[in-house]
């Protein structure tokens, strides 16, 4: 295996407005665990991974450090830092704690259905490219609109992907285009590629996730991971460690 350093930025900062409930969702007990334990736990198994830096809430760094991070053995977490404003902000603090590493995976807190498969296979594109992002084929027509809701335009189905997470970039192009996006206007900016396109360099690639890497935002998405940890974890019990 590769001797590069891989190391997991998992963002865990928003507050989950859509949610609608008193505990933010990447806290929100999901069969017997935080949804955020269950995020961590492929990042703690896979092989490829070295480290893992987890970025949340400000204030929240102890209850982290305590209910997850201890509670479920997680060996792997390097640090735990307070997320700014924006999910950019969180993430720039997020490479900034990861810096000497050669890759660094960006996911989401709340993306609880990532897998080591998922892992290896965006490692590998990165490696060739120096950026991987995960997604899949869009399996509906989709229509550009004005701001009054008209149709502008529709886009060929074949070259339209949902963009998921992890997304992976060689530690020093990712690092390089955030320093650099500091200078400028951030507003739109909607993940990790949008900074790699507007600062420039290599084109980003992207491979296939799994229609089941769902990110957790609203209470039907949340119904839906319970189906999905049932289906794939059917003796799960409350007391098991993930991360053992």
């Amino acid at each position: 295996m590769s001797q590069d350093q891989c190391f997991a930025v998992i963002v865990a900062a928003g507050t989950g407005r859509r949610m609608g409930g008193p505990v933010s969702k990447q806290y929100m007990d999901l069969c017997g665990r935080p949804v955020l334990a269950w995020t961590i736990d492929a990042f703690q198994k896979s092989p490829r991974i070295s480290g893992i830096i987890l970025v949340v809430t400000p204030g929240q760094e102890a209850y982290v450090q305590l209910h997850i991070v201890n509670a479920y053995h997680f060996s792997k977490v390097r640090k735990i830092c307070a997320g700014g404003r924006e999910r950019y902000d969180s993430v720039y603090i997020g490479l900034q704690a990861a810096a000497g590493c050669d890759y660094v995976f960006i996911h989401d807190g709340v993306r609880p259905f990532v897998t080591e498969e998922i892992i290896e296979r965006g490692y590998l594109v990165a490696q060739e490219y120096g950026s991987a992002v995960c997604g899949v084929p869009s399996k509906d027509t989709v229509k550009i609109v004005d701001t009054g809701g008209c149709i502008e335009e529709t886009p060929l189905r074949s070259r339209v992907w949902n963009v998921q997470t992890p997304q992976i970039f060689r530690y020093d192009l990712i690092r390089k285009a955030y320093d650099r996006m500091q200078d400028f206007d951030r507003t739109g900016i909607t993940d990790d590629a949008m900074i790699l396109e507007t600062m420039g360099g290599s084109k980003i690639r992207m491979f296939t996730g799994s229609y089941e890497n769902i990110k957790i935002t609203t209470p039907e998405d949340f119904l839906l991971a319970e189906t999905y940890i049932r289906k794939l974890n059917p003796a799960t019990k409350a007391d098991e460690n993930p991360g053992s």
